[in-house]
């Protein structure tokens, strides 16, 4: 994105997307001042891998095929004939070994050793990330272009390791360029599906947060058909953030983009991004079955660096239809206010 954002604004968007940044031993991390992206997420890194190994590195079954000199596990006899093991007193066994060799700290290893190698990270930061993978000497090194994010696993036994995979990620993809004065200018890399995630996540973790009254969540929208119609082939309707209160609904669909218009350069216009316009409409206007106009929606958008700042309030078809921008480069206080303002409109009586 062109947009730029403060690293302290950054630090709290992670707080809110992975509670167990508000855990104790994090405290810290909250209070100390970041030059660079790169030192913010090896201090996050570095508590939570040390909060980790207290608790002990997360252990995996993971296949393995070996010549062994005894049986593990089963005989590939068809490996075993083919290299004439037995000749030599040895098996070909697949067995799964239980080790901490697993994708998950796989990925932790590559993660801090890119930051080692390319970060722009303080010396203390350095020195404790290299104290840290001397606890690793038994997982393989791996590129950071090998790890398969989407194929990673959670459960009870490996809980903790959701936030650092998710920090991890967003350090390795290299979504977040330096700029000067403490800054973030957002790359190349805006449509980037985890940055965009995480001002979703964000947003609807704030709301959870602080204003459990209007039962934050993200709903399904069912199609208002008529007469029973087939809906088989309609797309799925599912919203990033909605918000009720009594029989009003607020439905807030959070975009990250590089721009916020459109410009048509034949009639030498500039327009609100229309897919955008009609996929919000079209959420209401399915959710306000009975055309009662008590459901109102918002496009809320991450600030850019476009000279237009969407600020509009319509009323379309009898629903109100917000575009708003939210600065994420300004005072964190002032990024709440705005986020508190934007459920006023559930408080009104009409």
């Amino acid at each position: 994105m062109t947009g730029n954002i403060k690293i302290k604004n950054i630090y709290y968007m992670l707080s809110y997307a992975y509670q167990t940044l508000r855990e104790t031993g994090y405290d810290n991390v909250a209070t100390e001042n970041f030059d660079n992206i790169h030192d913010l997420f090896a201090a996050i890194i570095i508590r939570g891998i040390g909060n980790q190994i207290k608790r002990g590195l997360y252990r995996d079954y993971i296949p393995r095929e070996d010549v062994l000199p005894g049986l593990r596990g089963q005989i590939n006899i068809s490996e075993t004939i083919k290299q004439q093991s037995l000749s030599k007193g040895k098996l070909v066994c697949a067995y799964d070994d239980f080790t901490e060799d697993s994708p998950h700290n796989r990925a932790l290893k590559s993660t801090m050793l890119m930051l080692l190698r390319h970060g722009n990270v303080k010396s203390e930061n350095k020195k404790n990330l290299r104290k840290l993978l001397h606890y690793f000497s038994s997982v393989t090194d791996i590129q950071p272009t090998e790890i398969r994010w989407d194929s990673m696993k959670y459960h009870r036994n490996n809980a903790s390791y959701r936030m650092l995979i998710g920090i991890c990620h967003l350090a390795v993809k290299g979504l977040l360029l330096t700029t000067e004065a403490g800054t973030h200018r957002l790359s190349t890399w805006l449509q980037d599906e985890a940055m965009y995630r995480l001002y979703e996540r964000f947003v609807l973790s704030y709301y959870q947060r602080h204003h459990p009254e209007y039962a934050p969540r993200s709903a399904y929208i069912e199609w208002d058909l008529w007469n029973d119609a087939d809906s088989t082939y309609l797309p799925t309707m599912k919203t990033d953030i909605t918000l009720s209160r009594g029989d009003k609904k607020l439905i807030i669909d959070t975009k990250y983009y590089g721009h916020t218009m459109q410009v048509n350069t034949r009639y030498n216009s500039t327009t609100f991004i229309s897919s955008n316009i009609y996929q919000i409409y079209t959420y209401v206007k399915n959710s306000d079955k009975g055309s009662t106009g008590k459901v109102a929606g918002v496009l809320l958008y991450a600030k850019t660096d476009e000279e237009i700042t969407p600020n509009n309030d319509f009323n379309i078809g009898g629903n109100r239809i917000s575009i708003k921008t939210l600065d994420l480069n300004r005072e964190w206080h002032t990024i709440t206010e705005e986020l508190d303002n934007l459920c006023a409109w559930l408080e009104y009586d009409n």
